[in-house]
Parts: C-alpha cells; structure tokens; sequence
C-alpha cells in the first residue's frame, strides 16, 4: 500500500502558486507539471474554522455547525465560544483510517485541540492553549517535541502589529520548528498517511500584503518588506523539496489551502449602520469604538428595541432578534422571511465611500448547507465580496473603516485556495479532499 502524504499551506493562493511565483517554486511547481492541479473551492465562508473540518471531514459547515471563530452557544444574547474538537461530530480522514486499520501522523490541523485517541500521533494546531496543555496524543509525545526543538511554537504572538520584523522572525521560527517535527516524525514513527498544515503562508498574507500588492491602498514600493511572501513562499518551497526527498518515491502527494488571500480595501462598520437604521438600538452608547460582544456583556443593548446585530470578522455574521426563538425577539416568525428580503436589499445597496457598488454578497445558511447544525448566522454577508471586512465595533466617526477593529492587517480571504496532486485529478472542492484521500486506502 502506497503511503500519503497531504501538506496544507494555510491560505496559500493559486494566483501566486500557479501563476507569479510558479518560475521560483521549482518543488512545487515540478509536481504541477507531473501531476494535476486545480483552485479549490473553499466553504462559505473560506474561514480556517471551518475550512479544514469540512476538508477532512468531507462536510459543510452547516453539517458540522461551525461557523468562524466565533459561534453562538445557545439563543441567549451573551454565550459565544470559540470552536474546539469536542464540537466536531464526524470522523476525520486519519480517525477513519484507524477504523480500518492505517496509522497517521497529523501536525497542526486546525480544530485538532484536543486531541482524540487514534491509531497513529497528532500536534494539535494553533488554536491550543499553550505549550502547557495537553496537545499531543499520545501524551508522551509532548515530551519527545521538547527534547527535540525546544518548545513547540503554534503560531505567531503578534501578528496584528506594526512591527513587522517580529513577524517575520517569528513566523520562521514557527515554520523551521514544524517541518523539523515533520522529519523526526517521518523516520521515526510508523505512517501510512501524514498531513501537516503549515499557518506561515496565512500569517504572511495579514501582515505583508500591503507590501507585496502594487494594487493595494497602503503599498509602499520602496518598503524593505516588499519581497516578503515572495521569499517566504520560495522558503516553504525548500522545505517541501527538503521532506521530499526523504519519502518513498511512489508516495501519494496532495498539497492543498483552505482558501486564497486579495487585498482589504478596509471595513465597513455593520452595527453603526444598523444603528442609523433603527434596527439596532442601545441603552448606552460607547465614548469610543467598542466591540459589539463588549457591549452585550455590559447590558448596553436595548433587545426589546432591537431587530438584529452582527459580529464582525472577515465576513459579517449577522442575527436577527426573532420572537419566541430569542428571549426579547422582535420579529415574528411569520414575518421573518421578508425581513430578510428587505435587509438584504438594503445592505446589497451599501456601497464604498466613493460612490462605487461593492459586488457584495449575501448567502443564507439553510439555502447552501445540507443540513443545520448548533447556531447559524441568519445571514452571512461578503462585503465586495470579501475585499472589505465586516467591523464588528459600535461606536465609530465612519461607517468606511480603513484600520483593521483588531490591529494592522492587510489582507483578506478569498474563495478558491489551491489543490495540487501528484497523480490522477486532483479534488477542486475542498469537502472531496476527504473522499479523495480515503480512496487511496480503503475504497477500490
């Protein structure tokens, strides 16, 4: 039996892999031209959480009730959390395996933490705590890691900064740690299927795009960082070539990303929209910008007075306060429908601050999931299609927001990420990666 080995490189784009970059990623690109390759559609939303559980599970968020980094715990206004494993329902590609008998290596899959017995070793992924919890299976492998590199780096401190140089030497660090781990676990632990998701290329999109993008507002072409992403994906491509070389020459290859990356031309502040509308009102308005999850916290929102709200992010989340569903709901459900109707409209008529119509979109869950699980947005909205970001703060001079609600980022996802395979043809929907992989091992 073949082994299999899957690499996800977290928001890696087909415009820079198959096209700008493809001359200087020769590892990369020589499985292009071996093999197939094709943009991936990502899930609505192209969110890391869910991305990666709908890639490994083979279903959509709705299926699996994850949302963003964000959902609701239950219908009162004020439970939130933030995703975990215990809340995945379905087996993974690497639990399914171990049913039928395979072993797996998994390192930093998103939505790992915390890890559940199966037949093989995991790293959970940046969503862990710390070093300190418990994010190995088995547990003894914490301690190998230690006496390996050190301790173990998840992910950047601080990304969201205007330093840019500790991004950067941050972001190394955290990707020469990983492939290291890859290679002692290769050699030293038994594997049929290894998947690793590599987080660099994400954190190198938020923080340097600006400086890469000729195209983009805050692009500085005499920037000393301009070259950044473009070294950094040229580093990833060594270290591919590098875990290559060392694997058996008939393994099964699949490099995948859970979404691309364009520019953010900046944010459009929904819950001060909301406000001037009247579908949102407040007790107590904040002096300064304030989170909306702040203000529900502190009792600020008149619910009995309020038709909906929404939590910002990459794409806005938005809940309409439904009577008998929410405990001071203001619309009746048999009015719902057309509440919605109206409200799309209406946001489908914001438009940038220049006057230009922003192509944005709007998707309802029950009409594009197969089925719906915990608590789903009422509605999901893309700003230009998700070239500006939804600003989840209350509060603000402007409804046209051009400094990220939560520090400096440049940049924001985009629908297809990238599928490359190093055989037959290779998944363009990110829910087929899980059949696609599967197949090699137990299907015919």
């Amino acid at each position: 039996m073949k082994k299999f080995i899957c690499l996800g490189l977290d928001c890696a784009d087909p415009k820079l892999v198959f096209e700008e970059f493809s001359d200087f990623l020769p590892n990369i690109s020589n499985l292009m031209k071996k093999g197939t390759y094709a943009p991936l559609e990502s899930t609505i939303p192209p969110i890391t959480v869910p991305a990666w559980m709908s890639m490994v599970t083979g279903k959509d968020p709705g299926e699996l009730g994850l949302y963003g980094f964000q959902n609701r715990l239950d219908r009162s206004y004020c439970n939130f959390i933030v995703p975990n494993a215990s809340m995945v329902k379905y087996d993974t590609i690497w639990q399914t395996l171990s049913k039928n008998g395979f072993t797996s290596l998994i390192i930093g899959v998103p939505l790992t933490y915390p890890p559940k017995p199966f037949k093989g070793n995991i790293i959970t992924s940046f969503l862990t705590p710390s070093v300190k919890s418990n994010y190995t299976f088995p547990k003894s492998l914490k301690y190998e890691i230690s006496s390996w590199i050190g301790q173990y780096v998840f992910d950047v401190d601080n990304l969201r900064t205007i330093d840019k140089k500790s991004v950067l030497r941050d972001v190394y660090e955290m990707t020469k740690k990983r492939f290291e781990i890859a290679f002692k676990l290769i050699h030293s632990k038994k594997w049929d299927f290894f998947m690793m998701v590599e987080m660099g290329t994400d954190r190198m999109h938020h923080a340097f795009w600006a400086h890469h993008d000729q195209t983009h507002f805050k692009h500085n072409p005499n920037s000393p960082y301009k070259d950044s992403i473009f070294k950094y994906y040229r580093y990833v491509d060594k270290k591919i070539g590098e875990l290559l070389t060392f694997l058996p020459k008939d393994v099964n290859i699949l490099i995948v990303s859970d979404h691309g990356v364009q520019k953010m031309k900046g944010g459009i502040a929904i819950n001060d929209w909301l406000i001037n509308k009247g579908l949102l009102n407040l007790k107590q308005h904040p002096s300064t910008p304030t989170r909306i999850e702040t203000l529900i916290a502190k009792d600020m929102i008149d619910w009995s007075k309020t038709s909906c709200w929404a939590f910002g992010g990459y794409y806005g989340k938005l809940f309409i306060n439904v009577k008998d569903r929410e405990s001071f709901g203001l619309i009746r459900p048999d009015k719902l429908t057309s509440f919605k109707t109206r409200l799309e409209k209406e946001i489908l008529d914001i438009r940038e601050e220049n006057g230009k119509i922003m192509d944005t979109k709007i998707y309802r869950p029950e009409k594009i999931y197969k089925e719906l699980q915990n608590i789903p947005p009422d509605l999901m909205i893309y700003f230009g299609n998700l070239s500006w970001r939804v600003i989840g703060t209350v509060g603000n001079d402007n409804m046209w927001i051009h400094e990220n609600d939560t520090g400096p980022d440049d940049a924001n996802h985009s629908q297809y990420g990238i599928a490359i395979s190093s055989g037959e043809a290779c998944p363009t929907k990110i829910t087929q990666v899980y059949d696609f992989v599967l197949k090699h091992f137990i299907h015919p």
